[in-house]
């Protein structure tokens, strides 16, 4: 069993302990999108596979000194060779203008300006060899990579590592950002990039309909080759996206008090969804929209009846970050698009 690390929501990682291995934004089954037809689903995030670098980031002012989220003091001499072990990590080092200074990526990394650089995870574990093969300046972790003993040998090595506080929703997006720019020597572009992205989540809230009862949507997370079929409560992650979009959290709000439940067509019944979230990989892994309403239960809720699926790219969802605008605009047209 492996724990996926790199989840920006702290609530999915526990489930995710329980699948095998190839889950994760990169090994779902197939290499595509999920099945689409005429269902109100399957549309990614648009553009999701690329980031949207600040036009002119300054030079790192460096050495610094800063507080990493474990409690330890970091100080960071250079930064001409990072590597970050999240895609979410990656993702803000990216956007701040600073991506030609990563050398290496989390197998989560999945846009298109990190591709070509090696991994050095292995079904999310760290290598801490491969990390020290390439001579890091600075290496940014999220609080569950590991496994610890890799990341010991990487601190014993010299190499500065911050550890940066999970995200678990649109409150985060700038403390996260904050923390990596800082550590790098950039704070404005820190809070540059921060107003940025807060600026743009906050233009997708205020153009979201207003059609009288809210609806509810429940965020559900699949994995068809493990058998891995959950509903999300509090804490999964999802509810602070599902609010900004107008939603309703529909597990959280039927009182599912776990961060995920395995579903059950009791859990679904008291959930009444009007429409289903998932990751893509995971819609695909189940056989897409109709292996979807296969999954008991979810062909008599208000959802499957209607076939409305809201699907996001698995290695975006969650990451409460500097693509959280498009990840939010993604649900709102897909949850709304088609409504009269």
């Amino acid at each position: 069993m492996r724990r996926m690390r790199t989840r920006v929501a702290g609530a999915l990682l526990s489930v995710l302990a329980l699948t095998a291995t190839g889950c994760g934004s990169g090994g779902g089954p197939g290499g595509g999108g999920p099945d689409g037809g005429s269902d109100t689903a399957a549309r990614p995030a648009a553009a999701a596979d690329r980031v949207e670098p600040l036009a002119d980031p300054p030079e790192p002012q460096l050495p610094v000194t800063v507080r990493s989220s474990d409690g330890r003091e970091v100080t960071v001499r250079d930064a001409r060779r990072v590597v970050p072990l999240s895609g979410s990590l990656s993702e803000i080092v990216f956007t701040l203008g600073l991506g030609d200074r990563v050398v290496a990526r989390d197998i989560t990394a999945t846009f298109a300006q990190a591709g070509k650089l090696p991994v050095v995870t292995r079904n999310h574990d760290v290598s801490a060899e491969s990390v020290l093969s390439l001579k890091p300046d600075l290496v940014l972790a999220e609080a569950t990579t590991g496994p610890e003993e890799a990341m010991d040998q990487i601190r014993d090595a010299g190499v500065p590592v911050l550890v940066v506080a999970p995200a678990r929703g649109l409150g985060d997006v700038g403390p996260r950002i904050g923390a990596v720019a800082r550590a790098l020597g950039v704070p404005a572009a820190g809070k540059e990039l921060t107003e940025r992205s807060e600026q743009r989540i906050a233009a997708v809230r205020k153009g979201i309909p207003r059609r009288g009862d809210r609806p509810r949507v429940a965020f559900l997370y699949l994995r068809g080759s493990a058998s891995v079929h959950l509903i999300g409560g509090r804490g999964s992650g999802a509810t602070s996206l599902l609010e900004a979009a107008g939603a309703v959290d529909a597990g959280a709000e039927s009182g599912l008090r776990k961060d995920f439940t395995a579903i059950t067509t009791e859990a679904l019944s008291g959930a009444a969804p009007d429409a289903i979230l998932v990751m893509s990989k995971g819609l695909e892994s189940v056989g897409g929209v109709d292996g979807l309403v296969e999954i008991p239960g979810v062909a008599q809720t208000p959802a499957g009846m209607n076939r409305r699926v809201v699907a996001i790219e698995d290695g975006v969802l969650l990451n409460y970050g500097p693509r959280t605008d498009r990840v939010l605009t993604s649900i709102v047209d897909q949850l709304y698009g088609d409504t009269p």
